[in-house]
């Protein structure tokens, strides 16, 4: 069974996300461990309702916050580590010791609106289509290779948080998936693109119907 380290900022609903697909078998998978960097963080309170060990680890000093992640991640025998509203961007010593094993969740198509917020700033600069990505991290910000993609239509009527509701809906799906192809060894890394080995399809299992989500999915 994969172990999974989930890095958190904020709420945790991504985190919550996991954790449900692993208590019902959705994914072959667990979460040993949450880290955040945020003493307050409710991710850290989402974690310790399910028995899963959560620390607050201290950021101020950027390398020995990273170098205590990696002890945690290490001693926990994680596998893979997930970023889900992990508001720090980690630096390229952290990126090469977990590069291939660590992915994040962002809620826009990248490379568009990247960084903070990036719902508002989809919904302020006008798109039609917005939508949410998974990628393997890299040593910049929302860049590294891309592995799932899904498009959320933008109504008229929506503001940002309207919007922002949907897509992180989407958000629940694809990230799960994106673990779940990890830990069935269906994803190869090739350059800027992942390459998703062939195998089954949340399609029409797991999926909205006003929803496009990439291949693979």
């Amino acid at each position: 069974m994969l172990r999974i380290g989930v890095l958190a900022s904020g709420r945790g609903t991504n985190l919550q996300a996991i954790i449900d697909a692993c208590e019902s078998k959705m994914i072959n998978a667990k979460v040993a461990v949450v880290l955040s960097d945020n003493e307050h963080a409710y991710a850290l309170e989402r974690a310790r309702k399910h028995g899963i060990d959560a620390f607050f680890v201290d950021a101020r000093d950027k390398k020995r916050h990273e170098e205590r992640m990696d002890e945690l991640l290490q001693s926990h025998d994680v596998g893979l580590v997930v970023g889900a509203g992990y508001m720090r961007i980690l630096s390229p010593w952290f990126i090469e010791r977990w590069y291939g094993k660590i992915i994040n969740i962002h809620p826009s198509l990248l490379p568009s609106f990247k960084g903070v917020d990036a719902q508002r700033q989809a919904w302020e600069y006008g798109v039609k289509i917005s939508g949410c990505t998974t990628h393997f991290m890299d040593d910049k910000m929302d860049h590294g290779p891309i592995i799932l993609q899904a498009a959320v239509r933008v109504n008229e009527e929506d503001t940002r948080d309207t919007l922002a509701e949907r897509i992180l809906k989407v958000e629940h799906q694809i990230l799960p998936r994106s673990i779940d192809l990890f830990e069935k060894g269906r994803l190869r890394i090739e350059g800027r693109r992942v390459r998703i080995l062939p195998g089954d399809t949340w399609l029409g299992k797991y999926s909205y119907p006003d929803v496009l989500y990439s291949e693979g999915y």
